[in-house]
């Protein structure tokens, strides 16, 4: 029979839990210097890959590392220690760095490649629990990922351990980020798929109406036949611009209702005397994301889009921005 716990009773080994994890986090802050900064540099000064090892559950941290590193600008790949010892280890050249994880620092299956490493002459980053283990000591660089305690009750399964690791992982990878200068728009390269890579790559061009779907009109055109062009094109504004295309403002509805509220006449009035100079614009070169930004600030849905003259070449809204998935 498994005892009794109330719904309580298991929060609070949830929370004891957490707890001891962030006591294994805080117990990594101060023994990041000298040799994580080294480890950084043989990182940044690979000419190759960082070669990402660890067996067991370090394995899966390992996997998690090398893909963070990856998607982050450090070319890296995970191989399993096992597979290394039986043909893999030729995936390892003379221009890589290696990565290897081991909690207790004397992983079998790690130790067995060590060898190969030093004699293609690679530098070896170790993170280990244990700075008087084997892997400690063959290493080029070691880092002590120790933890006070699992959150394990029993102090065996790898809980804190893993965390800790995964944690100081993350943190050469940021370092790595920073260091190179990577960029939002680096990033979004390396997930062309989701939903970042279509915020951070699609430019206005891209997503802009162009043709006769900009919705413009002349400074002379009355009133009435502006209205006619805004419901023709369905972004609820036009562009008012001169003979050569180039802006000279916007109409919009917040526009017809202030005209309104003078009493303009529809039939007279001019779009050029009730129109909003100085209007909001973009560049089709422009970052979608960009657009969002600017129609965010200035709480407006719709945009002209121009070229290096300010004339007219085309239009978006927010509901296109919507379409192409970019908020």
């Amino acid at each position: 029979m498994h005892p009794a716990y109330s719904d309580d009773s298991l929060v609070d080994l949830g929370r004891q839990a957490l707890n001891v994890e962030i006591e294994g986090l805080r117990a990594q802050i101060p023994r990041l210097g000298a040799q994580f900064a080294r480890a950084c540099r043989i990182c940044l000064d690979c000419r190759g890959r960082i070669v990402v090892t660890g067996m067991g559950k370090s394995g899966h941290i390992a996997g998690k590392i090398a893909a963070t590193l990856a998607s982050t600008g450090t070319p890296a790949f995970f191989v399993h220690p096992g597979e290394a010892s039986h043909g893999d280890v030729g995936m390892i050249t003379r221009e890589d760095a290696v990565l290897a994880l081991s909690n207790s620092g004397e992983t079998g299956e790690i130790l067995t490649i060590v060898p190969v490493i030093k004699r293609l002459g690679v530098p070896l980053i170790a993170f280990t629990g244990n700075p008087e283990s084997t892997l400690a000591k063959l290493a080029t660089v070691h880092l002590d990922i120790g933890v006070p305690a699992e959150a394990c009750p029993l102090n065996l399964a790898p809980t804190a351990s893993t965390t800790a690791a995964l944690a100081v992982g993350d943190a050469l990878s940021v370092a790595l980020l920073k260091a190179r200068g990577f960029t939002e728009e680096d990033f979004a390269r390396s997930h062309p798929a989701g939903t970042l890579g279509r915020r951070l790559l699609l430019h206005v061009g891209d997503v802009m109406r162009t043709g006769a779907n900009v919705p413009k009109v002349h400074g002379g055109t009355t009133l009435v036949d502006g209205l006619l062009e805004i419901s023709r094109k369905g972004l609820g504004m036009t562009a008012i611009v001169d003979q050569a295309d180039r802006v000279l403002g916007v109409f919009t509805d917040g526009d017809l209702r202030r005209a309104l509220d003078r009493s303009a006449d529809l039939r007279t009035t001019r779009m050029d005397e009730v129109m909003t100079r100085n209007a909001k614009t973009v560049v089709a070169e422009m970052l979608a994301a960009e657009a969002v930004h600017l129609m965010e600030t200035h709480r407006i849905t719709s945009l002209i889009v121009v070229d290096a003259r300010g004339a007219a070449v085309g239009a978006l809204n927010v509901h296109d921005l919507l379409r192409a998935g970019v908020v």
